[in-house]
């Protein structure tokens, strides 16, 4: 008999079969890696504001005013919040203004499609491009906050006085698609006047001021092609993407005030909330994968983008939506999975040790730390909710686990009879771990029962395969750590 280390690298490898997944995390949720790589529990949840929210929430901007007042805006399908500290909600929607789509709908409507295409009476395939499902662009100017929704095109600004909803902003364009304030205090119009590729800029520290004139700094440009997205500050520059590419507009002052360079082809978002910022760096979600752009954009491996690509609910991509955890190093992506018509699942990416997990929650719209203590995320509910807090997981699918991919001796040829299970546990008790065994890749999977890790050094088992899958699950709210176990193993031939 002998002992056989489990020691895997940190991060899920989903791309492909489960059987090109050896030796590697297979799948997780409510888990990930601290150290050098150990698992343990994603922290819980406690519901945060006092009350729920109208309409589907997609976006959140969490600021602090000049008086070290705290804030959380946040932008549904059919209102506009503020949350303050205590958790209160106060409703400043503007009037008028238009709401927009809880979901995406196809674009097979009335008009659609050249005259006379298809047999009066007969439907019509489900072939054209969805609506999508309406998401606010919020940003900060000073103590302020700015909004639009593409759906009302008006780009508003709320003054702090939570009796009072947030105005049209005097003289900007409209039919806009979104907004973002530059790090030169000039606020840019995206998607202006109707025209998709039109970004159009504020006079600099006045953004009642937009036509151009010998005495201000207002101006405009217009992409190649492409439908705008969003816009991010990132660096000394404003990344705007659209559906198929990438641009850093940069501040020369006068006379042309902004010049314009590609910094990525076939990279455009697949949502409005696809982008989440990193220091001097930008990372997002589009078609074509996941791209990073620090001075340039360049595309990141991901280690389960097959398994994306495959389950992803297309047709309602544009709820897409992502977070930095900055305490964490993470950036997270809430996603439509399997069909599902809202955000279900979850994917990250741990740009420390450069490695991907992933998971199921319903979350809507998320924001970082900094401005709060932790980060919140919207649920479907309607409510706020304080996360990275205790160990509760209230309407989690699951308790936090983490299953490896196939273990085999040699190549697979060998069969392995296992004795028993020497545990790396930080707090004994508190995870317990079960087997799925196979004696071929596509052959039959027998699941074996869950094992209470105890202090008793050891853990007596009793099976033989030849690949086994170990599944590790939290068994306690507390803060468990799984390291490097040992399976007591010995030899039964290749028979």
């Amino acid at each position: 008999m002998a002992l056989f280390p489990i020691q895997v690298q940190p991060g899920i490898v989903k791309n492909g079969t489960e059987y090109g997944s050896r030796g590697r995390w297979y799948d997780q949720s409510l888990t990930r890696w601290y150290g050098e790589g150990t698992l343990g529990a994603i922290p819980g949840w406690l519901k945060y504001s006092k009350s729920t929210l109208t309409g589907s929430a997609r976006a959140m901007q969490s600021w602090r005013d000049d008086s070290g007042t705290r804030w959380c805006a946040i932008g549904t399908h059919s209102k506009l919040y503020v949350m303050n500290a205590a958790g209160t909600l106060f409703d400043i929607t503007p009037s008028p203004f238009t709401a927009g789509r809880a979901n995406a709908v196809a674009a097979t409507g009335y008009g659609y499609g050249p005259y006379g295409g298809y047999t009066y009476g007969t439907a019509r395939p489900d072939r054209g491009v969805p609506l999508d499902a309406s998401v606010w662009d919020l940003t900060q100017w000073g103590q302020y906050i700015n909004g639009c929704m593409p759906e009302d095109g008006h780009i508003f600004q709320w003054t702090l006085d939570t009796a009072t909803p947030a105005q049209v902003v005097s003289g900007a364009p409209t039919s806009c698609s979104g907004v973002v304030c530059t790090p030169q205090r000039f606020l840019f119009a995206l998607g202006a006047g109707g025209n998709k590729r039109k970004v159009q800029w504020s006079d600099q520290e006045d953004n009642t001021v937009w036509t151009p004139s010998s005495t201000n700094q207002a101006g405009d440009l217009d992409l190649p092609v492409g439908r705008i997205m969003c816009g991010r500050p990132v660096r000394d520059e404003v990344l705007v993407l659209t559906d198929v590419d990438a641009h850093a507009f940069s501040y020369i002052g006068l006379p042309a005030v902004y010049s314009r360079r590609t910094v990525g082809f076939g990279c455009g978002a697949i949502s409005k909330g696809a982008v989440a910022i990193i220091g001097q760096q930008a990372v997002w979600w589009s078609n074509s994968g996941f791209w990073l752009y620090n001075g340039a954009g360049q595309a990141l491996q991901c280690d389960v983008w097959d398994d994306l690509l495959r389950n992803l609910s297309q047709p309602q991509r544009s709820k897409i939506t992502s977070f930095h955890n900055s305490t964490n190093g993470e950036v997270w992506w809430f996603y439509p999975r399997e069909g599902a018509s809202e955000n279900n699942a979850y994917v990250f990416w741990d740009y420390r040790r450069n490695c991907w997990g992933m998971g199921s929650i319903v979350r809507l719209a998320a924001c970082d730390q900094g401005i709060f203590k932790n980060p919140f995320m919207i649920g479907s509910d309607g409510y706020v909710y304080e996360h990275e807090n205790g160990y509760a997981y209230d309407g989690a699918s699951s308790a936090p686990y983490g299953r490896l991919g196939p273990i085999e001796l040699g190549a697979g040829d060998n069969v392995m009879e296992v004795l028993g299970i020497v545990p790396d546990e930080k707090t004994v008790g508190d995870v317990t771990v079960s087997f799925r065994t196979r004696f071929y890749p596509n052959a039959d999977e027998t699941t074996l029962d869950e094992n209470t890790l105890t202090s008793a050094g050891k853990c007596d088992l009793r099976f033989s395969a030849r690949q086994a899958e170990l599944v590790v699950t939290g068994s306690a709210t507390t803060n468990w750590r799984f390291g490097t176990p040992r399976l007591m193993v010995q030899g039964a031939g290749t028979r």
